[in-house]
């Protein structure tokens, strides 16, 4: 289980196609820290380690993973949001984020307020996933508070310290985001569900 609380920026060294499934080859100031078979979230994304070599890090995105988010979609140089497991005994700084992805979102619109950025996405309601206001949402792996919300479609504004010490600061207008929805929010969603039917 993770927090949206993000550790580090890592680099994209290399991209490997293995198969059907991509060799992540990541740097970052705690790759050096990582043990293999530890589960990393790369923007939002569960990994396992599989390989750690001095300042870098191997992961593997199978098939479905590359389908169901932006992994897919990255080239070497791009930055990733990256954050170990929640140990049992640490702080619970963000809110319940499990390192599966729901869908990926498009970034419809980006402002500069003079302070803070706010950032518009859009994604498919279809799926039955939904954001309410001063909800919870997980955008490539950092826990945010939604500022404003319709169906298919949400903002988050954005402090200085996390634009510079996460990806959002090379998001643009037209970039693809790994969302997770609230997980208490999809429980109520169903149990509604089940009683309506």
């Amino acid at each position: 289980m993770f927090t949206g609380i993000i550790e580090a920026l890592g680099k994209l060294i290399s991209i490997e196609k293995d198969q059907e499934n991509y060799i992540l080859t990541v740097e970052s100031s705690i790759s050096n820290e990582l043990k293999i078979d530890q589960s990393l979230a790369h923007n939002g994304v569960c990994l396992t380690v599989t390989k750690v070599e001095d300042n870098t890090h191997q992961v593997v995105a199978i098939y479905e993973t590359l389908q169901k988010t932006n992994i897919g979609t990255l080239k070497s140089g791009d930055l990733l949001n990256l954050e170990r497991c929640t140990p049992a005994n640490g702080r619970f700084d963000g809110h319940i984020v499990q390192g599966h992805v729901d869908q990926v979102a498009t970034c419809i619109d980006k402002k500069d307020e003079q302070g803070s950025w706010r950032f518009t996405f859009e994604y498919d309601p279809t799926k039955g996933n939904f954001t309410v206001e001063k909800g919870s949402i997980t955008i490539n792996g950092t826990s945010l508070t939604v500022v404003d919300d319709k169906e298919g479609q949400f903002s988050v504004a954005i402090i200085p310290y996390t634009y510079e010490h996460t990806s959002f600061k090379n998001i643009e207008i037209g970039s693809k985001v790994n969302l997770e929805f609230d997980i208490v929010g999809k429980y109520i969603q169903k149990m509604m569900a089940k009683q309506s039917s």
